[in-house]
């Protein structure tokens, strides 16, 4: 089961990404705040979810939180800044966001970029130890995939709508068959740029 907190007694938020390896859309953000003694055993890690418990949960973590929020990077602000940048900007805009001041801040991952003067943790695999993290993928994922799959209306060929813009054979044969869209990321960090290459 996982964990209510990381430290006790203090308005702890936990944090987390969507999209950082995409080669399409924007990178989402999560920032959710539950009571220090909350439980529920459904939630964890969005990735170990069906879409289906996913949206069920996001519903469930929104009635629950003390506080939540959604940041958003765009593609040109991730092409200007970097993918690892306008994470931490993404997590930034959502704990902005909340309704309530967080005292201590965790955040899945090892890395991440100190938020005014608030103290923080990273925790690797967070998002499958604490609550507030698990909940914050799931927000993530779930509100960023709602995105891909409006714009995948616009531009069906790219199969954003199953591969929410991640780099699958798929999508890499339509970028070689079709170019870019104005919502594709036209700087990658060196793992992306081969991907890209297409070298089926």
């Amino acid at each position: 089961m996982l964990q209510s907190y990381f430290t006790e007694n203090c308005v702890e938020v936990g944090c987390d990404e969507a999209g950082r390896g995409c080669l399409a859309g924007p990178v989402y953000a999560a920032a959710v705040i539950f009571p220090n003694d909350y439980k529920n055993d459904l939630l964890n890690d969005s990735k170990q979810l069906t879409d289906k418990k996913r949206k069920e949960l996001r519903s469930q973590i929104e009635k629950d939180a003390i506080s939540w929020a959604v940041g958003i990077v765009d593609n040109h602000e991730i092409d200007k800044i970097n993918i690892l940048n306008a994470s931490f900007l993404a997590m930034h805009r959502a704990i902005d966001q909340l309704s309530v001041t967080p005292e201590h801040i965790i955040v899945d991952g090892n890395r991440f970029k100190k938020y005014k003067n608030i103290p923080y943790d990273c925790v690797v695999k967070g998002d499958g130890k604490y609550l507030s993290i698990a909940a914050a993928s799931i927000l993530a994922k779930t509100y960023r995939d709602d995105y891909m799959d409006e714009l995948h209306q616009k531009f069906p060929v790219y199969n954003w709508i199953s591969n929410k813009g991640y780099p699958t054979l798929k999508h890499k044969i339509a970028i070689r068959d079709f170019g870019l869209t104005e919502y594709h990321r036209v700087t990658f960090n060196s793992e992306l740029s081969k991907q890209l290459s297409l070298e089926f």
